[in-house]
């Protein structure tokens, strides 16, 4: 009995310690625990920002990216001739010489001798046959394909609508600026749709591009350009913009449209 209330005495005397003791012990462990957990809160919050810092600079290259730049519509190469754009008032360009008395503005000058010079070392035969044309020259093309339709019966305004179909109208015709020309193959001088099937016409479609000129009037764009297609007749509008309208396969106002969208 004395050794128990001996016993119970020391532990009565020593148990202040093992509370304090104890209560060490938990918050230790306990501080461990929120410890570990205030780490793991922060390694989320970091990985969240990080996240989303990654995400915000992916977002910005993807805008930045499918941003398209501006383009210079004013630039002599991309002037937009149709029936709704007649050339600016006074356009005078600078004529450069060819063969066979035609001429185009001595800035595409190389490029179109280039892109011929290819194309007859590829072994072919190309021809132009229609380069700058002067507002009365313009007019007489205009008039005379005009009477063709006078003649089958159709009125003269009527004529005249047909006609600008084939033969843009005095004044919005690319001839004029001196960056068209009609090129045929030798052995196929016809200005009709059997002119693609030419040798000629298929190398130049797959690589006019290359040297700054497109094949200005395609198939099923004629609601756009207000043109007939025409598989012979090639603008220039420089190397860049070239392969852009070629790789897009659009004609030359759905290119100067896109890029006002953007």
């Amino acid at each position: 009995m004395n050794k128990y209330r001996k016993g119970l005495k020391i532990f009565n005397l020593y148990l202040p310690v093992w509370f304090v003791l104890v209560i060490v012990v938990v918050c230790i462990v306990t501080g461990i625990f929120i410890g570990s957990q205030i780490n793991k809160t922060d390694d989320s919050a970091q990985s969240k920002e990080s996240t989303s810092a990654v995400e915000d600079s992916n977002a910005n290259q993807a805008s930045t990216s499918s941003k398209k730049p501006e383009i210079d519509k004013s630039q002599w190469n991309l002037i937009l001739v149709n029936k709704w754009n007649p050339i600016p008032e006074n356009y005078s360009p600078t004529l450069k010489q060819l063969e066979n008395g035609h001429a185009v503005d001595e800035r595409c000058y190389s490029d179109l001798q280039k892109m011929m010079d290819d194309c007859r070392n590829a072994g072919l035969s190309p021809l132009i046959c229609s380069s700058y044309r002067t507002q009365e020259k313009q007019e007489e093309l205009f008039e005379r394909q005009t009477d063709k339709w006078i003649v089958q019966g159709y009125s003269q305004e009527n004529a005249k609508v047909q006609a600008a179909k084939l033969v843009a109208i005095p004044g919005t015709s690319e001839h004029q600026l001196g960056l068209a020309v009609d090129i045929v193959d030798t052995a196929n001088q016809n200005l009709d749709e059997s002119q693609e099937k030419t040798e000629v016409q298929k190398w130049l479609i797959n690589n006019s591009y290359k040297y700054g000129w497109i094949l200005r009037y395609p198939n099923e764009k004629s609601e756009i350009t207000g043109i007939n297609y025409e598989p012979w007749h090639y603008r220039y509008v420089g190397k860049k913009a070239a392969k852009e309208i070629y790789d897009a396969d659009i004609c030359l106002e759905e290119y100067l449209a896109k890029s006002t969208a953007s």
